[in-house]
């Protein structure tokens, strides 16, 4: 019988469908502490502590080891080298938070130009003051990122009526779902006239610090930056500079270090809503994650192809762009 170790933590417990999952499979349950004399003889693992480096301490007790599934988008937190240059099979949770946190940058959206914020804080004052706000229709949002993530926050864009286009490795003139694609090279002079960048790529070597000072220098007085990537694809000190300016805006749902911590100036700042890493946690997707798992788990065992393979030299899984 094949076995899958579940990496967990004290606070996390199992997966929902713990019961379903071992009729298909031995289950062994580790903590990060546990996870390298749990691995030794199993062919699955299960990163359920989806942000724990754990499995590269363990790696050289991984024997059997052919296939890793983590229950997140990304995979920057446990892709090493040499799983990279191995043959174990890594999958990730592609497609389940596509809808979430498109929903989540369109209320960011939405609530930034229509003054939502400055609604509630004149509300808790209880001052009655009339204004007029910006139409979400006609305004230009570049989506930085044209994985599942992006291409769902460009469908729900445009859908509010705005001009979307797309940055990914390379140029396209035609895309289905961002009209026209730029390459990530060229992205400070992308951002100009645009009034939302949205952030939405995978964490790799290419795109580490990509929007830095002269990026956001690029941005147009009143744009709004959006992150629901990773915190490490800003210059954080550069965001900091230039958001004191007050020139710019930012909703930023990731950090380069997470907590972020109590003395980030970010907190205070008036221009910036900061959000705790929730943009794709809807109720009931820690269930949806392990059903996810269990639906990719009987595909291992009827040796059908796997849903949402890691392109490991890449780190993100590749798409047909549509």
């Amino acid at each position: 019988m094949t076995t899958a170790v579940v990496l967990t933590r004290p606070d996390l417990g199992p997966p929902p469908n713990e019961a379903a999952l071992s009729e298909l499979v031995e289950l062994r349950y580790a903590t990060a502490e546990e996870l390298p004399g749990a691995i030794a003889g199993a062919e699955v693992c299960f990163l359920w502590d989806f942000f724990s480096p754990a499995l590269r301490a363990a790696w050289p007790r991984a024997d059997r080891l052919a296939w890793v599934h983590v229950a997140a988008a990304g995979v920057d937190a446990i892709l090493f080298d040499e799983l990279r240059d191995s043959s174990v099979v890594l999958t990730n949770a592609a497609g389940f938070f596509d809808q979430p946190i498109a929903e989540f940058v369109a209320a960011q959206v939405l609530a930034e130009t229509k003054q939502l914020y400055l609604n509630a804080e004149l509300q808790s004052e209880r001052r009655w003051e009339h204004r007029e706000t910006d139409r979400v229709g006609g305004r230009r949002a570049l989506v930085v990122g044209t994985g599942g993530i992006g291409r769902a926050c460009a469908r729900l864009l445009r859908a509010l009526g705005m001009e979307v286009r797309g940055v990914g490795r390379v140029a396209r003139a035609e895309d289905p779902d961002f009209g026209e694609v730029v390459a990530s090279d060229d992205l400070a002079a992308a951002v100009d006239g645009v009034d939302h960048l949205v952030l939405a790529a995978p964490l790799t070597a290419g795109t580490r610090g990509m929007v830095d000072a002269g990026v956001l220098a690029a941005l147009p007085s009143g744009a709004q930056l959006i992150n629901i990537g990773r915190g490490e694809l800003i210059d954080e000190a550069a965001l900091i500079t230039e958001l004191a300016r007050g020139r710019i805006c930012a909703a930023l749902d990731v950090f380069a270090v997470e907590p972020l911590p109590a003395e980030s100036p970010l907190w205070a700042m008036p221009n910036v809503r900061v959000s705790p890493h929730l943009s794709g946690d809807v109720r009931g997707w820690r269930t949806g994650l392990a059903e996810q798992f269990e639906a990719n788990l009987r595909r291992w065992l009827a040796g059908e192809p796997l849903a949402g393979v890691v392109d490991k030299a890449a780190g993100y899984v590749r798409r047909d762009p549509r």
